[in-house]
């Protein structure tokens, strides 16, 4: 969830709470505080690659995190992404997200924009979304509410006070409700649904603000049986109209939905390939998949 997006979903709630207890009023009142930078065009994939690593390496203290990293992924491609703990698969996020900035190497969106020149809360403008693995949505707002605080219109106080969704908006959000299973829900508050149905609602808050690419962070960790076999079906969905780096321990789940699966082991990419090929290799079975 980006910056402006948690302080406009922060001041919505405060707004329920307010009403909720007559003789408060709220507090606040100023504009989010990152800007929406001005970008043009579209993310160039004429080249056949909407993300590219080349080399990346990051530490902390001495210690090694991200170790000559290389990788790309193809426009409208899902890539698995799996390894041990501490293989560097929340650090490569962090990363490409503008959170952590490496020591060296190169990080690509498409082929003309340089992630390591933008800040963080710019380079979800640009495009590419990130699902952390606890939900991060607000409880106190239905359904409906989170996704249309999602939409990507000014998060000024006054434009928000006046804002009114348009048949453009309003079909694009019944679209987002039917994609995540949760046209039924519209106007349930957020905190009622079960922790699957919060997972699907950020990711639906995700796909409101149109992202080229979907970065997923052990997205079915906690959901039940039903709710992952429906995850995977949100997933195979996605895939081709958003390009998906999905990271999951769940090997039955990333069977069901993968195509090509890349091993990270200390900070670098120890095998790629399909899962049955990743899962033959005596190298992922020594550091991961065990005998």
């Amino acid at each position: 969830m980006t910056p402006d997006l948690m302080e406009e979903g922060a001041r919505r709630v405060a707004a329920h709470q307010a009403v909720a207890a007559p003789g408060k009023t709220e507090s606040g009142g100023r504009a989010a505080g990152f800007a929406r930078p001005v970008l043009p065009g579209e993310v160039d994939v004429t080249h056949g690659r909407i993300l590219y690593l080349e080399d990346v390496c990051v530490s902390f203290d001495g210690f090694r995190a991200i170790n000559k990293l290389s990788l790309d992924i193809a426009p409208g491609e899902l890539r698995c992404i799996i390894g041990p703990n501490g293989a560097g698969k929340t650090t490569m996020m962090d990363i490409i997200t503008g959170k952590t900035r490496p020591d060296s190497g190169t990080v690509f969106f498409g082929s003309t924009i340089d992630l390591l020149r933008y800040k963080e809360a710019e380079i979800a403008q640009l495009g590419i979304g990130r699902k952390f693995q606890k939900p991060t949505v607000f409880e106190q707002l239905s359904v409906f509410e989170n996704l249309e605080l999602a939409l990507k219109t000014d998060k000024g106080v006054k434009a928000s006070m006046f804002f009114r969704l348009d048949s453009a908006d309003s079909d694009r959000l019944a679209d987002v409700l039917r994609t995540i299973h949760l046209a039924d829900s519209v106007d349930r508050p957020a905190g009622e649904l079960s922790h699957g149905q919060k997972q699907w609602l950020e990711i639906g808050m995700l796909l409101m603000q149109d992202p080229k690419l979907l970065l997923l962070d052990e997205p079915v960790a906690g959901m039940t049986d039903e709710e992952t076999a429906r995850t995977a079906e949100l997933f195979l969905t996605l895939k081709g109209h958003h390009s998906l780096m999905v990271v999951e321990h769940d090997m039955s789940f990333i069977k069901t939905i993968s195509e090509k699966v890349t091993v990270l082991h200390e900070g670098s990419v120890l095998a790629e390939g399909t899962l049955e090929e990743v899962q033959a290799d005596e190298r992922v079975i020594e550091v991961y998949l065990g005998r």
